[in-house]
């Protein structure tokens, strides 16, 4: 069985993320510290604002925690704390992925919330099967800028391109709540089981 640790910051609910892979037959474990024990992969939710949240982790790192090789999947603020700072705190992000996060054009709605296709870029783990022009959803006011546009798999017209998925090595993320997603977010959810256990 697939065992994953959930992480908290203590901002809200996260219960949601947590029932999806328990129904997709993972255990999941709450956690509020980064350590490692024994965990196939980790979660960190899209829940909460930047600088609280990376506070959070001042008792240790998800790269101490992950290492190289355990899968990690970071959702909406969860993918953009890989970067390396964003304008909605003054805090360092995690600096896994060089970038930076963004708020949203003044002259698009914001928060950014409903549904819309993806424009998949290149294959990647999370979007496996997944068609070109799938819809899913979404709820933020921020967004990733990565240094390098590889580490983008698909994106969102929203009146700007938005990042809707990056990967890179060990550490994938979507700006999209794969959790409330139908069916093609019970996709990306299984792609990132199989790769919890490889």
């Amino acid at each position: 069985m697939v065992r994953l640790a959930l992480y908290d910051y203590g901002a809200g609910n996260i219960f949601s993320l947590r029932n999806a892979f328990e129904k997709r037959g993972a255990e999941v474990r709450v956690i509020t510290s980064l350590t490692d024990d024994d965990y196939s992969g980790l979660l960190l939710p899209g829940v909460g604002n930047f600088d609280p949240a990376i506070k959070t982790m001042s008792e240790g790192s998800v790269h101490d925690m992950a290492g190289e090789s355990m899968p990690v999947l970071g959702i909406c603020l969860g993918m953009e704390m890989f970067l390396d700072s964003s304008q909605e705190g003054t805090l360092p992000g995690m600096g896994i992925i060089p970038g930076e996060v963004v708020i949203l054009p003044d002259d698009i709605k914001r928060p950014h919330m409903g549904w819309n296709g993806l424009n998949i870029r290149r294959p990647g783990v999370l979007l496996d099967g997944v068609p070109d022009g799938s819809w899913v959803y979404f709820v933020h006011s921020y967004m990733t800028r990565p240094r390098d546009p590889v580490a983008i798999t698909a994106d969102v017209d929203y009146g700007t391109v938005v990042p809707a998925v990056i990967e890179q090595d060990n550490y994938l993320g979507t700006q999209f709540h794969p959790e409330k997603s139908g069916d093609v977010g019970k996709i990306i959810l299984d792609n990132f089981l199989k790769e919890c256990k490889r």
